[in-house]
């Protein structure tokens, strides 16, 4: 079991960054659009309010050198809006800035836009959105599962001491050590990486000082102060002998302190209604790790002690209260997360969601099943292992109802595993509200559409379109397309065409009848008569004899 999870953990840790948390709402020049005076200033919108790094934003002229531009800031009581002065003398032509912001709920969010004075040219600017380094971003969402894994085994163990009263809590030893030091180091190592992760560096400590004047390093480095004070207390109490009333007590205060950690840092922190979210994020987080840490201290129990009935009755109802607990606070947090039903299939959040859904109602059933086996215990203390038989002899009756209890709790904590796995992905996916939110302008006009269609032609024909329909909806839009590069840089073509299909209603192809405006391809007057979802062909020549035609899905509403 412990080399599945790892190798998940290291397959999870160098997948594909996540979305962040925050996105860009709208720009100020807007991206793509050409100025006929240069501007004095740099405006960008998000979706909540971002934290500014020591470099969080580069311009770049037309022949690729970098501006000098005066110090960022947030516009007076707007923490969600960021300010660059950029400089009083520019040329012609098109400029590329490259972004990266720290959103609110404490995920880095990066990006990159263009804006032309006087003409758009074709510049030899090859800046981007800046990327996460792998490394290190692999070795930080490694140490964010490893987190996640830890405190639900810590404070689940815990809770069942305290609540089914195991007759032998010694042998929970194991899962204590284990959690609490797998927490102790993975917290370590998020509050080390948490200054190059943000900035897209490769691993460094350089940059600890600052983390720790941030509020997710400060929320890291309270969880290490109140691990270090939950030793303290269990060799306190060890050693003396404390009222129980009062060490659970004590112990209830701790875990929430530490569940507090992550819900302060993580989608609870910003957006709608906060301190509620934060709540039920610390309810839902402790409700998780009562029920999957506590199945985890209910296996090792029924292999290494006698099981009174009694213990297991009492995890029954305590897993009950759980599942309870995060139905209710499940469905408040789908709601502030996705928004609308749509965003359910229409969103990486909601559909990682949904995966988790189906991964809960596989426990539930388990549950279940082990209930029937829990109802089936006698009254009677029963070994753990059973008595000594022969091969050939049968099990005696008290001893079945554990062997297939013991063999549900296993395949609970099974599935357990993947529902905290898909919660910890939760947390790295820009929920569906937000989504919703980063496609709208402030005015509630829904933003223009834009896709970027990826094409290769022979060996090295390779780049991207990009390509806006404004507003993207029925009716009549204006249609612009920017080739790019392999290497980023805006590239001309000889060629480039659009039509559009609605394979539902057996309708076109509609040639958008674009133009070649020196530099990039428009055209200020294309109808779409009709909402659906239409097949957008791009077809893009780069020589005489090379060309490609690739499709893509787009949607257009009312």
């Amino acid at each position: 079991m412990l080399t599945a999870v790892s190798l998940l953990l290291l397959v999870l840790g160098t997948a594909s960054p996540a979305s962040a948390h925050a996105a860009l709402r709208a720009t100020n020049p807007e991206d793509g659009t050409i100025l006929q005076r240069a501007p004095r200033t740099l405006t960008l919108t998000y979706t909540e309010s971002v934290g500014l790094l020591a470099d969080s934003f580069r311009v770049y002229d037309p022949e690729n050198h970098r501006l000098s531009t005066g110090r960022a800031d947030h516009a007076p009581g707007r923490a969600d809006t960021v300010r660059v002065p950029l400089p009083a003398r520019m040329a012609k032509g098109t400029y590329v800035v490259a972004w990266r912001v720290v959103s609110a709920d404490s995920h880095p969010v990066s990006g990159a836009l263009t804006f032309s004075v006087g003409e758009r040219t074709v510049t030899t600017a090859t800046a981007s959105a800046r990327t996460e380094n792998p490394t290190t971003t692999s070795l930080y969402n490694i140490a964010r599962y490893l987190a996640y894994l830890a405190v639900a085994l810590v404070l689940g163990a815990a809770t069942f001491v305290a609540y089914c009263r195991p007759p032998q809590p010694r042998s929970l030893r194991p899962l204590f050590v284990t959690g609490g030091t797998a927490l102790l180091v993975s917290t370590l190592a998020l509050l080390l990486l948490r200054g190059p992760y943000e900035e897209g560096t490769a691993p460094a400590f350089t940059s600890l000082g600052r983390t720790l004047t941030t509020r997710p390093g400060a929320l890291l480095l309270a969880r290490l102060a109140l691990l270090l004070l939950a030793v303290v207390a269990g060799l306190t109490l060890r050693r003396r002998s404390v009222p129980r009333p009062a060490a659970v007590t004590a112990g209830a205060i701790l875990a929430v302190a530490l569940a507090l950690t992550w819900s302060a840092a993580e989608h609870a922190s910003a957006g709608i209604q906060v301190p509620l979210a934060i709540a039920s994020t610390t309810l839902h987080l402790l409700a998780t790790a009562s029920w999957l840490g506590g199945l985890a201290a209910l296996l090792l129990t029924l292999r290494r002690s006698p099981v009174p009935p009694q213990v297991v009755t009492r995890f029954s109802r305590l897993a009950l209260t759980s599942v309870i607990v995060l139905v209710v606070t499940g469905v408040y947090q789908s709601w502030r997360g996705l928004g609308t039903w749509q965003a359910l299939t229409d969103t990486t959040y909601g559909r990682v969601l949904l995966a988790k859904l189906v991964a809960v109602g596989v426990l539930l059933g388990a549950a279940v099943w082990s209930r029937r086996w829990t109802g089936r215990l006698s009254t009677t203390e029963l070994p753990a292992g059973g008595p000594a038989l022969p091969p050939e002899s049968p099990a005696p009756e008290p001893d079945l109802p554990v062997r297939h209890l013991r063999r549900t709790v296993l395949a609970e904590a099974a599935v357990g595993m993947v529902v905290l796995v898909l919660t910890t992905l939760l947390t790295s996916t820009l929920p569906g509200r937000a989504a919703e939110e980063a496609a709208a302008a402030d005015t509630g006009i829904p933003a223009a559409s834009v896709t970027t269609v990826p094409f290769t032609v022979g060996e090295n024909g390779r780049g991207k379109v990009q390509i806006t329909f404004d507003p993207g909806r029925v009716g009549p839009n204006s249609v612009q397309a920017v080739v790019y590069g392999a290497n980023g840089a805006l590239a001309a073509v000889p060629e480039l065409r659009i039509t559009m299909t609605l394979p539902a209603q057996r309708l076109g192809p509609l040639d958008t009848g674009i133009t070649d405006r020196g530099g990039y391809w428009a055209t200020n007057s294309f109808n779409l008569p009709i909402p659906g979802t239409w097949t957008m062909k791009v077809t893009v020549r780069v020589s005489d004899l090379d060309q490609v035609t690739v499709s893509r899905k787009v949607r257009v509403t009312r």
